[in-house]
């Protein structure tokens, strides 16, 4: 049986005695030329050191009065990775270079010198430890989609609020000036009443077919499995995208895991989390949702089809032209509003002057402004700009989009109860809730 943590418990008990204790002893902090009070600084974990974990701890790395004390991971060379790319970072700081490594999550929540984690590990992980953080006093900065299915989403609210936990959902749309001029500008009723949404976000996913392959000796795969219980997932590397450290190679792919529904939930989730996300924000169904949805295909319907209980309907389409990428059309009784990143257009021009820039590969990953508002928000106790609930909102639409695609029908859905109604078939879908593997339960 694989060792709990890389570092012995008596060295993790004086460690936890001591704090960090580098940090501490000192007056101050500065970084960026902002100075950190020791009180105002605030400690991560992280949980999840794969390409995404990465790009969050850069973003995170940013924000003045951050440190990092540990990292998780179930693969044995990107914990390595992880620890050097950040005490290499503190060397920088001038600060204590230690960042110590856990294969298994547990023994970093038990770090009671770590004030929040950041998550980014496969969905299927999220629900777990989002719960088991909030319970070990942690605040949370996890990943989109919020969770794998409907369920988890509804538990993860449960346990952020009854912990009084702060927890930001990896949206980081939310905090980018022109979703945020295209929410207010829609809201305002600038363009008159909304009557239709495109929403551009891709298929949903696919069975997995992918061959299995020997597991490396670096990678714990049954810990990366967890909770899941389907007899057909096995090890691919597409799953879980290998490193080298000698010589240096990062993942040269987004883990697959999400593009299979045994894993994940496809770009219905991937791209959906940010598309469905701020069009929601803007229409007012934060934290509510679509009453119907309709798969595409059924009786002729092209698109994938949304229905508001307000009238409004909102279409899997393409947004802008068919090369138009992923982004957003507001269709309003008075003109229409698009947006995608980095790109803003008005049928009216006096609303708004056209923007339009080209995005590079992973900006959008690297969103220091949606980690610094979860870094203040943990020292205020507010609300961040992305909460638990809206996270949950989204999720939720993306899980009931797939199960009436699978189900090959249309299903009704009742935001106020948060029911099916007398829909037995898909209220028993496993996207709204599934048997987890022993010996993990929700």
């Amino acid at each position: 049986m694989a060792n709990k943590n890389e570092i012995s418990r008596r060295k993790f008990l004086g460690y936890s005695a001591l704090g960090l204790a580098g940090l501490t002893i000192l007056p101050s902090w500065k970084v960026n030329g902002a100075r950190i009070a020791p009180s105002d600084r605030v400690v991560l974990g992280f949980i999840g050191l794969g390409q995404q974990g990465m790009s969050d701890f850069y973003s995170f790395s940013s924000c003045p009065g951050v440190q990092v004390a540990a990292g998780c991971d179930v693969e044995s060379l990107k914990r390595t990775r992880f620890k050097n790319r950040v005490e290499a970072w503190q060397k920088k700081l001038n600060v204590t270079q230690r960042c110590d490594s856990y294969e298994f999550y547990e023994d970093l929540l038990d770090r009671k010198d770590i004030d929040a984690v950041s998550i980014a590990t496969p969905d299927h992980w999220h629900a777990l430890t989002t719960i088991h953080a909030c319970r070990s006093g942690k605040d949370v900065y996890v990943q989109k989609p919020l969770a794998y299915t409907i369920r988890e989403g509804l538990e993860m609210v449960k346990a952020v609020r009854a912990n009084n936990a702060v927890l930001q959902i990896g949206s980081q749309q939310r905090s980018s000036k022109e979703f945020q001029q295209a929410i207010a500008l829609v809201r305002s009723g600038a363009i008159g009443h909304i009557e239709t949404i495109y929403a551009e976000v891709g298929d949903p996913p696919t069975p997995l077919d992918l061959p299995e392959q020997p597991i490396p000796a670096t990678l714990n795969w049954n810990q990366w499995m967890g909770p899941l219980n389907d007899p057909k997932i096995h090890y691919h590397p597409d799953l879980c995208p290998p490193i080298s450290l000698e010589p240096v190679r990062n993942e040269q792919l987004w883990g697959a895991w999400r593009w299979y529904s045994e894993t994940g939930n496809g770009f219905t989730a991937d791209w959906g989390a940010h598309m469905f996300d701020i069009a929601q924000a803007a229409i007012g169904m934060d934290g509510s949702g679509p009453c119907e949805f309709i798969p595409k295909g059924y009786n002729g319907t092209k698109y994938l089809t949304m229905k508001y209980q307000n009238g409004i309907v909102m279409t899997e389409q393409p947004f802008r032209d068919e090369n138009g990428g992923k982004g957003i059309s507001f269709n309003g009784s008075k003109g229409w509003l698009k947006v995608a990143r980095g790109y803003i257009e008005c049928s009216d021009p006096s609303l708004l002057q056209k923007e339009e820039k080209s995005v590079g590969k992973g900006e959008y990953e690297i969103s220091s402004p949606h980690m610094q508002n979860f870094i203040d928000c943990v020292r205020s106790r507010k609300n961040p700009i992305a909460p638990v609930e809206i996270g949950c909102s989204t999720n939720t639409l993306c899980c009931i989009a797939n199960i009436a695609t699978e189900l090959q029908r249309p299903v009704k859905w009742d935001p106020a109860t948060l029911s099916f109604g007398d829909d037995s078939e898909a209220a028993a879908h496993r996207l709204y809730q599934y048997k987890y593997r022993r010996p993990y339960s929700l």
